[in-house]
This record gives C-alpha cells, structure tokens and sequence, in this order.
C-alpha cells in the first residue's frame, strides 16, 4: 500500500482551519461600561448596540485593533479591542440556575442565580459543572449548559 500525497497548499489549509476553529473558542469580557459594537471595524461605522462591563463575548477575527466576536444571542458585530479585557466571565442563559458548593447536584445549594447574571470563570471543569464567581465574591458551581461563554 502506497501512502497518500499531501500537498503543501492543503497542509496549509488543514492549518488555518485549526488556528480559526482555535481562535473561535477565545472569550472575554467588556472592560469598561458603555462598551460600543460596530457593524464594521471602525468607530465611524453604525453603532449596533453598547453592553456594560463584564459581558462576555466570543472572539471570531482578529483584525488589528478590532475584533470580530458573537454575543449569547448569537449577534455578530466589531468592538475595539482596547474595550475587552483578558477577563473571562460567563453569563446565566437558565431562567433560574442552581449554584452549589460543589460540583455536584447533592452538595449544599448555595443560591440560586437569574437569567443574564453575569459571573467570573475561575475554572472551567471537565464534568460539565463550571466553578463561578459573583462580583460580591460568592463562589460556587453551576451546571454548563445553564451559562454562555465556556
């Protein structure tokens, strides 16, 4: 049996196709209240929306000083990247989530967390809990699929 040929340009494209798909797991946060999203990479372009500091975003493109990134609703726009912060945080997509003090359904309750609360990521976990963090220093588990921005 005679091994398969690869091509430089399909190696290369293997490639991209890793760093893209790579770069599309990168979240941050907002930095600063009154954080600005563009329908293009500048701050003369149509203002979309603003969002408050904290909010979790997902990085698509990076294009110099603007990034690409999708919100929890699935909205795509540009935002500077001086407004996102290396801060990772997670918001509450559940209209009620448990929040445990541990990774487990039959540890204590420790409260319970509204749709679109915002949380600090302090690890993200393999058993599908998330380990969280209120901005008033509550720390606690949630379950995955109750939050967007893992």
């Amino acid at each position: 049996m005679r091994p398969l040929p690869f091509s430089k340009g399909l190696i290369a494209s293997v490639l991209a196709l890793a760093a893209t798909y790579s770069a599309a797991l990168e979240f941050r946060a907002v930095a600063e209240h009154g954080a600005a999203f563009y329908d293009a990479p500048s701050d003369k372009a149509k203002k979309l929306f603003v969002v408050s500091k904290g909010y979790p975003v997902e990085v698509l493109i990076n294009n110099g000083d603007w990034l690409r990134v999708r919100d929890q609703s699935g909205a795509l726009a540009w935002v500077a990247k001086k407004s996102l912060s290396a801060r990772h945080t997670v918001v509450v997509t559940a209209a009620k989530a448990e929040v445990h003090a541990a990774a487990d359904t039959k540890s204590p309750l420790m409260f319970m967390a509204d749709r679109n609360v915002i949380f600090e990521l302090v690890d993200a976990g393999t058993s599908g809990w998330v380990k969280i963090r209120h901005r008033d220093g509550a720390v606690g588990f949630i379950r995955i699929e109750q939050v967007w921005g893992v």
